[in-house]
């Protein structure tokens, strides 16, 4: 048998690599993140059924028979040993029941809330590629610049707002003073670009400073220098080796500030008033809705795990040596 064939036969493809690994971060964090919202909402002060029927019919309407009523219809008088069990097995099977609020299926919400939240996602994202890589790029290529004493500032700023107070400022000077945009709710083509500035803006201030310093480090790699010297312009020489460079650490980055996202989406979501997984979580929270708090939960903790798999494949494909199959333990005997 040639080497090669034996190199191949002991080693493993880094793309099944990536997908087993989040693979069982998805189940590891599916078994966690239901368990713990299943405890949490538990432990939360009051009566869950008294809170579950004052959701239902109003806290007008709301009576000890009422409350007695909806605990029997819920199980809530059960063991909660028996009730995690049950929550268990229904996670096994890929259902998770149905709003104790509104009484349609969790997955039916659930799905009509990710396309709101994914819309906000992504247009954070592009908030944050187009004002921090055009900032990082430059101060990258012109260090110590205005334009990168400035970028410098701004992220200090910005990194140091907290998000509800930046949505606050936005709402205030852009929706409230200068009445461009609606303040909260999702009934306006331009409801989203404020959430998406308040998540956004925060995003592309780390984004830049990162950015600077793998363009940094880009120009003066001898990968650069050498593409100069066989008569590129910078243009041309930026455009073909230096953003390819520098855009690994960038993706990275990204994979890290995933949970600045699904964080701040509770948030700025609850702010604005944007019908989004996070919007959903907090009423959940509020009404005691068991099965919608697990859902919701869940849902966010796969969104941040299926962001940082494509950002392991954006890796993948942007530096060719993690594509290098690694041996297996043992291979090399």
């Amino acid at each position: 048998m040639s080497s090669a064939a034996a190199t191949r036969r002991g080693s493993t493809s880094p793309w099944a690599a990536v997908l087993l690994r989040r693979v069982t971060q998805v189940l590891a964090l599916g078994l966690l993140v239901g368990t713990v919202c299943f405890f949490m909402a538990r432990a939360l002060p009051g009566d869950m059924a008294t809170r579950i029927a004052a959701g239902r019919y109003g806290y007008d309407l709301v009576s000890n028979a009422a409350a007695d009523a909806v605990r029997i219809e819920l199980g809530l008088d059960r063991p909660v040993w028996l009730a995690l069990l049950q929550w268990w097995g229904e996670m096994a099977r890929f259902d998770l029941g149905t709003s104790l609020v509104t009484g349609q299926s969790v997955w039916s919400e659930i799905t009509h809330q990710l396309g709101a939240t994914l819309d906000l996602a992504a247009a954070a994202l592009l908030v944050a590629a187009v004002v921090g890589l055009p900032l990082g790029i430059w101060s990258g290529l012109h260090v110590g610049g205005w334009v990168d004493r400035l970028t410098l500032a701004l992220a200090v700023v910005l990194r140091a707002l907290p998000p509800f107070l930046l949505a606050l400022l936005l709402m205030v000077l852009v929706a409230v003073q200068m009445g461009v945009l609606p303040v909260a709710g999702d009934d306006h083509h331009g409801s989203v670009l404020l959430p998406a500035l308040t998540l956004g803006l925060g995003l592309a201030a780390g984004l830049a400073r990162v950015a600077r310093s793998a363009m940094r480090e880009a120009a003066a790699s001898p990968s650069y220098e050498f593409a100069r010297t066989k008569g590129l312009s910078d243009r041309q020489a930026l455009m073909l080796h230096g953003i390819r460079q520098a855009a690994v650490p960038v993706v990275a980055y990204l994979g890290v500030q995933a949970v600045f996202l699904v964080e701040g989406a509770v948030v700025v979501e609850s702010l604005f008033a944007w019908p989004g997984i996070g919007h959903a979580l907090v009423h959940a929270v509020f009404g005691r809705d068991v099965p919608m708090i697990q859902g919701a939960a869940l849902c966010m903790g796969c969104l941040f795990v299926v962001f940082n798999l494509l950002v392991d494949a954006a890796c993948l494909v942007l530096d060719p040596r993690q594509r290098v199959a690694q041996p297996r333990a043992g291979g090399a005997a």
